[in-house]
């Protein structure tokens, strides 16, 4: 080979070395991290080039002040993360033949931030139409739900996207409170709340219950009183949402009294006060519990030794119910029995001496009520 021969082959093989742009790789691509932890990413290049190193957003913009590289900008690292440094981050190379980059992701992952618009206090007027929006901002993307201040009834209300709006086409003089929004994920719940006050116009009628929420046991006796103001004096009614009133029931005034009351007659009952200047309704929520009513299935079974046993004790009535298994006449069950919170009865393998009379009992914190199922053995 000539001497220009190889001056050619050493040259070719240095111009492909010297034009050829950094290879750049990153890890991790991908990182997420709690609000106030700290996280790090390495930039590498390919061996034999050693270019300079720059991390930057991915916008152009400055690193964040919590925003680190190490000594040689191949490590970024960013410390005490807050949602602002949520986002993409490239790694720059740059050498003569050219430059390289590679995308890193940062997720923070922190608890709600909430505001409304508008904020609030507000003060209206019988008849004007209202709405509220509820933002939220939260890494996992939150949950809105409004509420009004001492119910626990969740309001209807309107979402899109990360918006929840609460309205009133024509707000009444009972709209008048306190109204929370809730925001809540994984990492939080927050909440922020605006008062209204609806002011009324002259004689206008103004309802008012003795008790927004009750709740009672079943058999009992309520009675539930309804207030108006206004001017002529407004006339009374008493209703319940989306039913007729319980066939057991007396109005008396403005004095609404339902006489042995079931699980049935659980619901929102309305009071409504109507005089010439228009009308004002108040609602009071009805819960009616009941004490536990138990059936066993099967209430008979026959078996042969050897094969196992399952019963069931079902219970209607109001949670939480307990449910506590004995033997008729011998008080302990057989050895090997295993019982279940949701009134399950197990025998794995029963005997002839397990034959007899089976009871559960259903417990809640109005009653009891006992079921009986009877089990016969026969080889």
């Amino acid at each position: 080979m000539d001497f220009s021969n190889a001056a050619l082959i050493l040259c070719s093989l240095l111009c492909s070395v010297v034009g050829q742009a950094p290879v750049v790789t990153v890890e991790p691509r991908t990182a997420t991290v709690r609000q106030g932890e700290s996280v790090s990413f390495r930039c590498q290049v390919g061996r034999g080039t050693q270019p300079k190193l720059e991390w930057k957003r991915a916008n152009n913009q400055a690193l964040p002040d919590n925003a680190k590289t190490g000594p040689d900008g191949s490590v970024l690292t960013v410390v005490n993360a807050r949602p602002a440094n949520q986002g993409q981050y490239r790694c720059v190379a740059t050498s003569p033949a050219g430059r390289g980059t590679a995308m890193v992701v940062l997720n923070v992952k922190h608890a709600p931030k909430v505001r409304l618009v508008p904020a609030g206090p507000l003060r209206v007027r019988v008849g004007d139409p209202v709405s509220i929006e509820c933002r939220a901002t939260g890494r996992p993307r939150p949950t809105l739900t409004w509420k009004r201040q001492g119910s626990t009834l969740q309001l209807v209300t309107v979402e899109t996207s990360d918006v929840n709006t609460i309205q009133w086409p024509a707000v009444r003089p009972e709209d008048s409170g306190m109204y929370v929004c809730q925001a809540e994920n994984n990492e939080g719940m927050t909440e922020v709340k605006v008062a209204i006050t609806v002011e009324s116009g002259p004689g206008a009628p103004v309802a008012s219950v003795s008790s927004t929420e009750m709740t009672v046991v079943e058999g009992q006796t309520v009675i539930m009183e309804c207030q108006a103001t206004g001017s002529p004096p407004p006339v009374i009614s008493w209703s319940k949402l989306r039913a007729p009133l319980p066939w057991k029931h007396t109005v008396d005034g403005s004095v609404l009294t339902l006489t042995s009351v079931g699980r049935q007659d659980s619901g929102q009952y309305i009071c409504n006060a109507t005089n010439v200047h228009g009308f004002s309704e108040a609602y009071t929520q009805m819960e009616v519990d009941s004490p536990p009513y138990a059936t066993c299935l099967p209430d008979q079974v026959k078996l042969r030794p050897g094969d196992a046993l399952r019963l069931q004790c079902l219970a209607h009535g109001s949670h939480p119910i307990q449910f506590q298994w004995s033997r008729v006449g011998r008080g302990n069950l057989p050895a090997g029995s295993e019982t279940t919170k949701d009134g399950i009865l197990l025998i794995p393998s029963v005997k002839l001496a397990d034959s007899g009379t089976y009871k559960c009992v259903a417990t809640n914190y109005i009653g009891t009520s006992e079921a009986q199922a009877k089990v016969i053995i026969k080889a």
